[in-house]
């Protein structure tokens, strides 16, 4: 098995680097099995992708501090014997298409969410359409976001979105410190839904959009909607997946 390790800056991560590197060897990522990434959470969503283009499975081991996407970096000598066993977690990211003050239009992934920010200290005020129906007319708030399975534990989580369980068929759209309606706490939908918000008042209340790490400011209008024809091989070992963590993460204090 050829593989193409890439490590993050974490001093850490890169003395394990040149470890497995003279180990297994170090193929290039377009002659490569498998992609082996260290680091956190962070280099696992630009390592997937990167892994796109490639068509290619990812094992991650951990050597940052929370890695809710990683392994545990455990032996290094067992790696072989571990790809050989891990199981398969498909995922689907978001596809985000944007359109700013000037017209131009941008285009990004996402694997964990797409989120709506205010830009200043006035409220963000929003309109909500899910297949092209309009479902609120108007959302005072910090900001909103569309949360993957898979990204529904991050930030999704910390703005007391659902936890949604890996292989279910839905995304969450949650706000963030909604204002108006008060009570609102967000919506499950299914995920082949297809999101659309339209910034109301965007030149006295701007707001930016960020698809896990590309940010746009100013924008007009998102349009977010899971890509299905795209499907990232996340590789986990056994009895430690994606699905086992999300369950044990809603059973945490």
């Amino acid at each position: 098995m050829k593989l193409h390790f890439t490590a993050s800056d974490h001093e850490d991560a890169k003395t394990r680097l040149k470890t497995l590197q003279a180990r297994y060897g170090q193929a290039a990522l377009a002659d490569a099995d498998m992609m082996v990434v260290l680091g956190g959470d962070g280099k696992m969503l630009h390592a997937l992708r990167e892994s796109i283009a490639y068509d290619i499975p990812v094992f991650g081991l951990n050597c940052g501090r929370i890695g809710f996407l990683m392994n545990e970096y455990g032996d290094d000598t067992q790696l072989m014997d571990r790809l050989a066993q891990a199981v398969h977690a498909p995922l689907h990211p978001l596809e985000m298409q944007a359109v700013d003050a000037e017209g131009r239009s941008h285009h990004a992934l996402a694997i964990n969410e797409v989120s709506l920010l205010r830009q200043t200290h006035s409220a963000a005020h929003s309109r909500i359409w899910v297949n092209d129906k309009c479902e609120m007319d108007q959302l005072v708030c910090d900001g909103i976001m569309v949360a993957t399975p898979a990204g529904s534990t991050a930030y999704n989580l910390s703005a007391h979105g659902p936890i949604i369980p890996i292989g279910t068929e839905l995304l969450a759209l949650t706000p963030i410190s909604a204002f108006r309606p008060r009570r609102w706490r967000g919506a499950l939908l299914p995920a082949t839904s297809k999101v659309r918000i339209e910034i109301l008042d965007a030149d006295f209340r701007p707001q930016s959009v960020s698809a896990d790490g590309t940010e746009i400011r100013d924008v007009k209008e998102v349009h977010i909607a899971q890509a299905a024809h795209i499907s990232m091989k996340l590789l986990y070992d056994p009895g430690a997946s994606l699905a086992d963590r999300s369950i044990r993460e809603q059973f945490m204090s």
